[in-house]
């Protein structure tokens, strides 16, 4: 049984240090990606651009998404989201609420993690977060913190963006 329970810790090591050193590269290869199931279902305006720009980076970063075009503050509602973290759209992610343009590093070290939180929130829209970072905005880079949700609504800098 040792020897199990040894094993399973040396692959949790192993994996905690590839996703920790994807950290340096703004996409995850596929080898990462595949060393899990990665799923999203978003909620989102019809409209939005930056959603779908978004829905683009996760699944160019290994996710299925499943995304509808209406929902998003039921979904906030739902999944524990304060409405003063709220962005442009909601995911549901591993039983998280992942809340606007997180980047996939802090997603997955989220999961890694699994903190007893609702979630990961980047409130408004810096421009420069995934999604945020096409050509209409002429590369310009906002400073951002990527925000842990406690359960009860509280928030504290999950990691900075400077």
């Amino acid at each position: 049984m040792k020897t199990a329970c040894k094993a399973n810790q040396q692959r949790r090591q192993l994996l905690k240090t590839l996703i920790y050193s994807a950290a340096a590269v703004p996409l995850i290869g596929p080898s990462q990606a595949m060393a899990r199931e990665l799923s999203a279902t978003v909620w989102k305006d019809p409209s939005c651009g930056c959603c779908d720009d978004w829905i683009t980076y996760l699944e160019d970063n290994g996710f299925t998404v499943t995304a509808y075009n209406e929902g998003a503050v039921q979904a906030m509602k739902r999944l524990g989201m304060p409405f003063s973290y709220g962005s442009c759209h909601t995911a549901e992610i591993g039983g998280y609420a992942i809340e606007g343009h997180v980047p996939v590093r802090e997603i997955l070290r989220l999961l890694d993690e699994q903190p007893d939180a609702a979630g990961l929130s980047v409130p408004a829209m810096p421009r420069g977060t995934p999604g945020m970072d096409g050509p209409l905005y002429g590369g310009i880079v906002d400073p951002y913190d990527v925000l842990l949700i406690s359960r009860e609504g509280e928030a504290t800098v999950y990691q900075s963006y400077r």
